[in-house]
């Protein structure tokens, strides 16, 4: 059949994919959800792409539309989730019949053998921004503050600088609600309240500590709140006689008895709790109203004596202006008494959990509370200024009298008939705002009703706080930051009440009720509220400033500048208040976050902190684009062959610890396969990185997929790395299998050519019991790097994290042996770099170095001199060296006849009659053999790695490690087995590690400063 063109006038539609019903609006038929349509649509065995009698068209694709699905973490009840199709399914081969796995992982899916339709379940009680947001912050910003210190407040600073009180603690709190509705808009918001939008934003480390500091602080302002109330009712029984032992006790019992009723609404909950609320606000409605119109009325006589004379403008003039009384009379004193009257916003946004949308609720509703509790201290702190004067006697006998000359008369109530003159000369008024604390029951037009409000303000933030503070507690509970406290994080109902917490608030709450003096406590939570503000602050502004893709709040009235801003704000008066208790709000923090990032909790929340560490390690790494390299900043930045990390522990541990806290070491590994999702994910697995992590070892890790060994270090020698961040010298296993696979062996020593031509450095570390721990052995592997099970990642990507930590030679104090290094042959100092690094680790630190130089009998003392003054101008500290003159003997014929007995294999035997030209065309076939001239040529060098070796048993047969000049085979005149022999010979029965190293034949040590 041919294929349409598009200038056939095809209709597309036609060829689009005909997706069933029940995948389309996401719903089940009776009989559940049928997976195969999803996979009769997406591809899969069953699939139009896999079924031979069906071939795609031109544009027939199995791309899916765009699905909530396909983003969201949950399910809907009722169907099951729909899943993208994998890049596997939509570029693959349509003849593979194999269902590779998706990219979304199937969760909470039900089981497919349940026939029967389950009930949906109960839908918990939500609200929305003006009963679970707005009138909840508005209650808990309304106190007794506002009651019984606002007018005296507007005493001392004057009407115009109370409202710059307020207004600025307006200011503080609007801009930390504008950023808390920037993080609360910037993605679903669940339960947790403060600390899910810090610890979310932050991550864990201050994200815990806040979360901890601010549910306990919110269960002790349950106290505070609470005696706050209880004061009041014992003053009012006081004032009538009753009393049940004495007033400490008094508040003792009835606080206890408030706590506990709480405790009963909010354990009953949300729903009975938040009518409660409402009761609350009515009530406060009420009372506001009573003054409004108290404020208006005719002054009585009564009311006269004690300083209320109505609306008078003189009154509102004379007390627009400050006057300062007592010690705490200045602005930060009346600052600091108003402030905590202004916080609370943060009451809606904890108990984000129970909002019907908390992404639109706590902007709305923490905004409009902030305005509309602003405008009403703005109202008060003007009405009642400009009715009631500052001293007045309350004496009905203090009318003045027309004997009275008016320049004898003392203050403004002369105006208005009344001579308060004694009172105020003395300082014995006891009526007047800047003496009584209830001026606004007195100007109440019905003076229980103010009352009735204060009982409401202090119970309505009771609850608030008791309701708070265990939905916090239990977000963090269920995070697992800290230990011991999982238990109070278990929720019950359909709303997860967290009835534990509750239990634990109340008690916390009762203790300190039955201290009954919280003047000590109460400057504490305010500077664990304003220093959470500072973070929610430093949070909207971190998120902004890191440009992160990820921060992207639907809410844009915020200013990054105005939250850095805010958050410096927050701290200064934090210490502007109580300094001392600033210290402690700032130390608790510190410590838990110090705990945090010691124990480094296994969390992953996509934080800001992450988003900078990127952006601050890219512009570190652009930055060293400019400087150049100088030998004095030289590094060893090394690519270990490691395959598995897991697999060879001992090479890993070596160069650890020459590399920990000091370069650059990175793990290769190389999967030989053909390019597939199963391959990629064998190399690129998670699981290696949280191995190098568990065994606390400071490693990149880099995987590859290529067809064989070679191309694959190939890539990781040219690609690996960053910028200057890249590696520099090539640490591989010893191969001690070359003899019986001799291809591998070849591409094993291809990659230390291709390593010199690339200008790496190279080490290659032997050990007799050898390197690769792996077990059982693997059947699909390469055999390049150590003695033959190497390189490709066959265990599965969850088994990596279990794999056992093999502790090596190299984790143990070494104790007083020697180092010995056999600087045979001048390749730049990396022979003698690499011991000294070791040396500077506490388990190598005890370890004596020797270094052996190779020189003549006759010479020895000269030469013995010559290498020490060059090693001293390097301030390596090495002071003993040796010359061994004995290098250059003949080695024993035993091992000689050894040696060759390890080559004979790979001999050629030459026909001096045979035309040389045949010679090339077999060494391209097996470039691995050798013949007379290849030996004859390299005889010199083969002696003397025999001899060596010699030397190596005589000098260092307890040696910890020995470091040697690495030889180097020429290409086109060293075969490959050739070259493998003389590293096999050299490091043979040796009871310690053997290093070989050569470097580039550069320098990298120098005796010059600059």
């Amino acid at each position: 059949m041919e294929r349409p063109t598009a200038n056939d006038n095809v209709n597309l539609s036609a060829y689009r994919p005909s997706l069933p019903l029940s995948v389309l609006n996401g719903k089940t038929s009776s009989g559940g959800f049928d997976e195969s349509d999803y996979y009769q649509c997406y591809g899969d065995g069953n699939s139009m792409t896999s079924r031979p009698s069906i071939a795609l068209s031109a544009y027939e694709t199995l791309d899916a539309p765009p699905q909530y699905d396909f983003y969201a973490n949950s399910q809907a009840w009722g169907r099951k989730r729909r899943f993208r199709p994998s890049l596997h399914q939509l570029h693959g081969n349509s003849e593979d019949d194999s269902r590779p796995p998706m990219y979304e992982e199937r969760e909470g899916d039900t089981s497919e053998d349940e026939d029967e339709e389950k009930e949906p379940p109960p839908e918990p009680t939500r609200f929305g921004w003006v009963q679970g947001v707005m009138i909840r912050c508005m209650l808990n910003i309304w106190g007794v503050i506002l009651y019984l210190r606002l007018p005296w407040i507007t005493a001392q600073a004057g009407i115009g600088m109370t409202w710059v009180i307020i207004l600025l603690s307006s200011t503080i709190t609007g801009i930390t609600g504008l950023s808390t509705s920037a993080i609360a808009t910037n993605g679903k918001v669940k339960g947790g309240g403060t600390y899910f939008l810090i610890s979310r934003s932050l991550g864990p480390e201050l994200g815990g500590s806040i979360g901890l500091i601010f549910a306990f602080a919110n269960a002790v302002a349950v106290a505070m709140h609470t005696v706050g109330f209880a004061e009041t009712v014992t003053d009012l029984m006081m004032e009538h006689g009753a009393v049940m032992v004495d007033r400490t006790n008094d508040i003792r019992i009835i606080g206890i008895i408030t706590v506990t009723c709480l405790l009963g609404i909010s354990m009953a909950g949300m729903a009975w709790e938040s009518k409660a609320q409402i009761l609350f606000f009515l009530v406060i409605m009420v009372s506001f109203a009573s003054y409004i119109v108290g404020t208006i009325m005719p002054a009585s006589v009564e009311k006269q004596a004690k300083g209320f004379f109505s609306y008078k403008a003189d009154i509102f003039a004379t007390n627009f202006v400050p006057n300062w009384r007592g010690p705490e009379g200045s602005f930060f004193g009346m600052f600091s008494i108003f402030f905590p009257s202004a916080t609370g916003i943060l009451a809606g946004a904890n108990i984000s959990g129970d909002l019907k949308n908390p992404t639109v609720a706590i902007p709305r509703g923490t905004l409009m509370a902030i305005f509309w509790t602003t405008f009403s201290y703005l109202v008060i702190s003007a009405t009642v200024g400009s009715c009631v004067v500052r001293d007045a006697s309350g004496s009905l006998n203090d009318t003045l009298s027309p004997s009275t000359p008016i320049d004898d008369c003392v203050g403004l109530p002369c105006q208005h008939g009344w001579d308060f003159t004694e009172c105020i000369n003395n300082k014995t008024c006891t009526y007047g705002i800047s003496n009584y604390y209830q001026s606004l029951s007195m100007v109440s037009a019905f003076g229980p009703l103010i009352t009735a409000g204060i009982f409401g303000a202090t119970l309505s933030s009771a609850l608030a706080c008791l309701v708070s503070a265990p939905k916090v507690f239990q977000c963090l509970c269920k995070d697992h930051l800290y230990p011991l406290i999982g238990f109070f994080g278990k929720g019950y109902g359909k709303n997860h009440e967290p009835l534990r917490a509750y239990l634990l608030t109340y008690i916390i709450a009762a203790c300190f009720i039955i201290i009954a003096e919280l003047n000590a406590i109460a400057p504490i939570i305010s500077n664990f509220y304003l220093c959470s503000y500072a973070l929610i602050n430093f949070s909207c502004f971190h998120a902004s400033i890191t440009n992160s893709p990820g921060w992207r709040p639907s809410f844009r009235f915020y200013s990054k500048w105005l939250s850095l801003l805010c958050a410096v704000i927050c701290v200064v008066i934090m210490f502007l208040l109580t300094w001392w208790a600033a210290l402690i709000a700032i130390g608790v923090v510190f410590f838990l976050l110090g705990y945090t990032l010691y124990k480094k909790p296994d969390v992953n929340w996509g934080s800001s902190l992450q988003a900078s560490s990127y952006n601050m390690a890219l512009n570190h790494c652009v930055g060293l684009n400019v400087v150049e390299d100088h030998v004095k900043n030289y590094r060893p930045q090394c690519l270990v062959l490691t395959g598995p990390p897991s697999s060879r522990p001992a090479l890993l541990d070596l160069v650890n610890c020459f590399t920990k806290d000091l370069s650059l070491m990175m793990c290769g590994n190389v999967v030989t396969a053909d390019s597939s999702p199963s391959a990629v994910e064998k190399a690129s697995s998670n699981s290696h990185v949280s191995w190098l992590n568990q065994r606390k070892t400071k490693s990149f890790y880099r995987g590859v997929v290529a067809p064989d060994l070679r191309c694959g270090v190939n890539m990781l020698l040219q690609g690996a790395g960053l910028g200057r961040i890249k590696p520099n010298v090539l640490l591989m296993g010893f191969k001690k299998d070359w003899r019986s696979e001799p291809s591998i062996a070849n591409n094993y020593i291809n990659i230390l050519h291709d390593a010199f031509d690339l200008q790496y450095g190279v080490c290659v570390l032997r050990m007799k019991e050898g390197l690769d721990v792996s077990s059982p052995p693997q059947s699909h592997v390469n055999r390049g790097f150590d003695e033959g099970q190497d390189s490709i990642n066959t265990i599965s990507p969850g088994s990596l994290i279990r794999t056992p930590q093999h502790t090596t030679v190299f984790q143990k104090k070494q104790g007083k042996k020697t180092i010995d290094i056999y600087w045979l042959s001048d390749d730049g100092g990396l022979t003698l770099l690499l011991p000294y690094l070791l040396t500077r680790r506490k388990r190598w630190a005890r370890c004596k170095v020797r270094i052996f130089v190779g020189g003549e009998t006759d010479k020895k003392d000269e030469q013995k001199e010559e290498v020490l003054s060059l090693i001293k101008k390097f301030r390596l500290g090495f002071q003993d060296v040796e010359v061994i003159p004995d290098i250059y003997q003949n080695p024993q014929p035993v091992n000689v006849h050894h040696f060759e007995n390890m080559i004979g294999r790979f001999r050629v035997d030459s026909n001096p009659k045979q035309d040389s030209d045949s010679d090339p065309p077999r060494q391209q076939e097996k470039p691995w053999m050798i013949t007379n001239q290849d030996l004859e040529r390299n005889m010199a060098k083969s002696l003397r790695q025999i001899r060596l070796n010699e030397v190596l048993l005589d000098y260092s047969r307890d040696a910890a490690l020995i470091v040697i000049t690495m030889p180097v085979g020429r290409r086109g005149s060293c075969p490959s087995s050739l070259y493998l022999a003389w590293l096999d010979i050299l490091s043979r029965d040796l009871r310690a590690p053997v290093l070989m190293v050569r470097g580039n034949q550069e320098s990298v040590l120098t005796f010059y400063c600059q």
